[in-house]
């Protein structure tokens, strides 16, 4: 592969926050959510310049190590070369160190704009060579696949022997993905003014786990993506059966069914074993599904996610604690776009 040449206007970027475990889900589901950073790259005639407003604007570096910045060298590097120097402007809307994805859209944004800034790009790398580039970078595929694809995602590792467009050196874990259309559900997230990493998130977690916890969350995962994706309880209907009656207090069609997804949410890998360190947060949750509303941890939290029917977020109000955030989000279903790489601009 020869060096790359370079598109001589700017490169604009959007990318979603996310959700991931969402519950029983641990390491392989996530949502992409109406919450988005954007990211502008153009080359320059030398050195780097890296500008950020909003969140982490006081404290993420801007200089090599950003890691919007690592992701795209880190791109380039595998389309075989770098410019002379980059500008790069950040406008941060997701928040860091809260589990809504903040690394994974940061990351998802470099590997697209480097593609994009690279006039061969595209046709070097393609999406498949996007997600196994970006989960290398991030560690694991969750967070990255719902903030690449939108939607609702089951992301999962696998052994790559395959290098050529995929970008992936072989013999490395690749991580691949699914994506699935959600049914209508609205989205909410409390966001605490305390921030948790995930690197100490994941040191709480046991390293084995008992066989009846491992099965039960199998069971609650599976019935979590039919859940989300629009299959009613018992009671209800499934969705997409043509003729199936309307069964007296089931959801409308197409939307989602919450007494079932309150069941599908239960856990029991990793959120009882982080509850330490976010104590208010696992409140929130316990409060929220005594009142039937299905809620989870987020990511590695301390952001809280639940679930209500659309229109329906003014039944939490009363839940929230004092001096956090509440948002109200659409789930994202376009996923991380390219919004410019256009000449001239």
């Amino acid at each position: 592969m020869g060096a790359p040449t370079f598109v001589s206007g700017r490169v604009r970027v959007r990318v979603p926050a996310t959700s991931a475990n969402l519950g029983p889900g641990f390491d392989a589901l996530g949502l992409a959510l109406g919450l988005y950073d954007e990211v502008e790259i153009g080359v320059a005639p030398g050195g780097l310049s890296v500008t950020v407003r909003g969140e982490g604007a006081d404290e993420v570096p801007t200089d090599e190590n950003h890691l919007v910045v690592r992701a795209l060298r880190a791109t380039l590097d595998r389309l075989g070369g770098q410019p002379p120097g980059l500008t790069l402007s950040c406008t941060n809307r997701v928040p860091h160190g809260r589990g809504l994805g903040s690394s994974a859209a940061a990351i998802v944004a470099g590997v697209l704009a480097g593609r994009a800034l690279a006039e061969s790009g595209v046709s070097a790398m393609d999406d498949a060579g996007v997600l196994a580039l970006a989960t290398e970078l991030e560690g694991h595929p969750d967070n990255v696949a719902a903030c690449l694809r939108g939607g609702l995602t089951i992301a999962w590792m696998t052994d790559s022997n395959i290098r050529g467009s995929s970008g992936q050196a072989a013999g490395k874990p690749a991580g691949r993905a699914v994506r699935l259309e959600p049914a209508r559900v609205q989205p909410v997230v409390f966001v605490p003014r305390t921030e948790l990493s995930t690197r100490t998130a994941r040191g709480l977690l046991p390293e084995v786990v008992p066989h009846a916890d491992a099965a039960a969350n199998a069971g609650r995962a599976a019935l979590l993506v039919a859940a989300l994706t629009g299959t009613q309880g018992e009671t209800g209907r499934s969705a997409g059966v043509p003729g199936a009656p309307d069964v007296p207090g089931s959801p409308p069609a197409g939307e989602v069914d919450l007494a079932l997804l309150l069941a599908a949410t239960e856990d029991r890998l990793h959120q009882d074993y982080r509850a330490p360190a976010m104590p208010d947060s696992a409140q929130l949750v316990a409060d929220l599904r005594r009142h039937g509303h299905p809620a989870v941890i987020s990511g590695a939290g301390p952001t809280v996610l639940a679930f209500v029917r659309p229109g329906g977020e003014q039944e939490l109000r009363a839940d929230t604690p004092d001096g956090w955030a509440v948002h109200v989000l659409p789930v994202d279903l376009a996923g991380a776009r390219v919004t410019s790489a256009s000449t001239g601009e």
